[in-house]
């Protein structure tokens, strides 16, 4: 057990140094490129910090184990795991952040029109992931249609994201990167082939981590007697999103309330989308009461944030809600 626990440990520490590495090069490239935080933040930082949680899904599903419904249950665990995790539990500890500074009266102010446009995205392809879930199996051409609608949603969110980047520029919403690149801090320059080297080895780790992370999951799952779903579900997102747990934190200390922000609900529109698209086809797409219970309150916190948001921000003591609502799916899950 000790050595199936070190393998977690070992392959999560790779994972996190992956996440940051790819972080940092994504912020050099939004910088040098000139694009808007809202696009690095709900873009570029979201997709960075969201590959460890994307590649466990897609290498499990590709043959992560030797068990093909171990590796559906990995599946459907990490797909829908993630979306929870970031409207519940992370956006809590980011709120709980800078309560001290800012106060329980006091706000969190992320460009609202990028906010919004996150958070109408999410709850539509969410909504329609979810209805997936009561397709028989047999209507292989309809699950198809909501699959191709959902990819169809990330590509016009994309666009939408990209069109209104140059206005946010003029207005003072540049971004700027944190520090100097990692690669730079050997003595190589910064530009845009080194910052593509960066990226590549961000990516390479990513591949390593999850996949040996994928193999620990299995182990644990068998030596404590829980399913590989509920497992997935709760422990691989906690694990996995550490590093958008610790970007949005940083960054809304700072007051970068833009890019803390969008790292989590850009990361929440890839993840209700293009995943979920992939976990209908190749999983079975079912409304297990787990599952089930899982989407509901993702919806409900997601629909929270966005009636919540204002002219002036997010109010702090809103936020910290979405903490309740992650301590409620434990309580039914871990208990029924």
């Amino acid at each position: 057990m000790t050595q199936l626990f070190l393998e977690l440990a070992l392959m999560l520490a790779v994972i996190l140094v992956a996440a940051e590495v790819f972080t940092n090069a994504l912020e050099h490239l939004g910088e040098r490129l000139k694009i808007s935080e809202g696009v690095t933040g709900s873009l570029f930082a979201a997709v960075g910090t969201a590959l460890p949680e994307t590649m466990v899904p897609l290498l499990a599903l590709a043959g992560g184990t030797s068990s093909q419904s171990v590796n559906e249950e990995i599946g459907v665990g990490a797909i829908l795991g993630a979306p929870l995790m970031l409207a519940t539990l992370t956006t809590f500890l980011m709120t709980l952040a800078v309560v001290r500074t800012r106060g329980v009266h006091g706000t969190i102010a992320p460009e609202r029109t990028g906010f919004v446009r996150d958070m109408n995205y999410f709850l539509a392809a969410f909504g329609l992931a979810a209805l997936a879930m009561f397709v028989p199996h047999n209507q292989w051409y309809v699950r198809a249609l909501f699959s191709v609608g959902l990819v169809g949603i990330y590509a016009l969110y994309v666009v939408m994201t990209f069109r209104a980047s140059e206005k946010l520029v003029e207005s003072g919403h540049g971004t700027e990167a944190l520090g100097t690149m990692f690669l730079s801090r050997l003595g190589v320059p910064t530009n845009l082939l080194t910052i593509i080297v960066q990226l590549a080895v961000g990516v390479a780790l990513l591949v390593g981590g999850a996949k040996g992370f994928i193999h620990g999951v299995e182990g644990v799952s068998h030596a404590l007697g829980i399913s590989a779903l509920l497992l997935s579900l709760i422990i691989i997102p906690i694990a996995t999103e550490l590093p958008e747990k610790v970007n949005s934190i940083l960054w809304i200390r700072r007051r970068k309330d833009t890019l803390a922000f969008g790292n989590i609900t850009g990361a929440m529109v890839f993840q209700g989308t293009l995943l979920p698209a992939i976990g209908i086809m190749l999983t079975p797409w079912e409304p297990r009461v787990e599952v089930l219970t899982g989407v509901i309150i993702t919806l409900i916190a997601a629909a929270w944030l966005r009636l919540n948001v204002r002219a002036g921000g997010l109010a702090v003591r809103a936020l910290l809600m979405n903490g309740l609502l992650y301590l409620g799916y434990l309580f039914i899950t871990l208990t029924r």
